[in-house]
């Protein structure tokens, strides 16, 4: 006769559960319009940028001085004087919030979450999923934005003279930035789950990085606010080197786990439907 022991099922390990969480999340995003427009949209942002800094004659009027300049500002600079200093690739953390808000809330609001934590009872699973999907978005924006501001440098005519080793570890540097804002944008959402606007309005308000702007008026360019997520983000600039690169690593994967902790222990604690 079997033993209870024999009987009791083994439960199945963290990553067998992900791989099969991360396989629908990935299905639907990619059978859904949702990326390709965002995608699409980072593209376009570099473009749209170049054609407001045209001035009437078809010369840039003075917002970049070179063309990596909209990939990108040339040091770091927590405090914005104009729009050129934050016209770069930190846009795609505001536009991937967006898309993060929206996916998530199309999960409350079609039930597929009453019906996932039904059969489907480790909310942790579910933070690190939409995590990754939201990093692996963001990613695929800096890429379309990067070949965007590629083609808007080639149309504004400005010199695309770098050192190619700053300007890979600020690339880098923002891409590897995604997981963290990822994670962050995923905690809002479960937080503000019933509450759409609220979620779309706070994702954009973080992502433009007010807070800490705002802390940089006041302090001052200072590096200790590289500790956040915007700081770091700023921080992989076209100075940027592997220690800037390092410093984007370790805040973004430091932030991803807190954010996930903490959004599972929400999860765990009130009402998911």
């Amino acid at each position: 006769m079997q033993t209870v022991r024999e009987l009791k099922f083994e439960q199945p390990s963290l990553f067998k559960r992900l791989k099969g969480m991360l396989g629908v999340d990935f299905y639907r995003l990619f059978h859904t319009p949702l990326l390709y427009i965002f995608l699409l949209i980072a593209a376009l942002i570099p473009a749209l940028v170049s054609m407001g800094s045209m001035g009437g004659d078809g010369e840039t009027a003075g917002m970049f001085t070179n063309a990596w300049q909209i990939i990108a500002a040339n040091k770091p600079l927590y405090v914005v004087s104009d729009i050129g200093d934050y016209a770069n690739m930190n846009m795609v953390f505001i536009f991937g919030g967006i898309m993060i808000s929206i996916f998530i809330g199309h999960d409350y609001k079609s039930g597929y979450v009453k019906q996932l934590f039904t059969t489907h009872a480790k909310k942790e699973d579910y933070m690190i999923s939409k995590s990754l999907l939201g990093a692996f978005s963001m990613l695929g924006m800096c890429v379309t934005y990067f070949i965007g501001g590629v083609l808007s440098g080639v149309f504004t005519g400005l010199s695309f003279s770098i050192n190619a080793g700053s300007l890979v570890c600020a690339i880098l540097g923002k891409m590897i930035m995604s997981l963290g804002w990822a994670s962050l944008y995923t905690f809002i959402n479960v937080i503000f789950r019933s509450k759409f606007g609220i979620s779309i309005a706070l994702c954009f308000f973080l992502g433009t990085g007010i807070p800490v702007i705002g802390a940089a008026a006041v302090v001052g360019n200072t590096p200790a606010l590289n500790i956040f997520l915007y700081g770091s983000s700023v921080y992989a600039c076209l100075s940027a080197n592997v220690l800037s690169l390092f410093i984007c690593l370790m805040n973004s994967v430091v932030w991803a786990v807190v954010y996930n902790v903490l959004g599972t222990l929400i999860l765990n604690k009130r009402d998911c439907y």
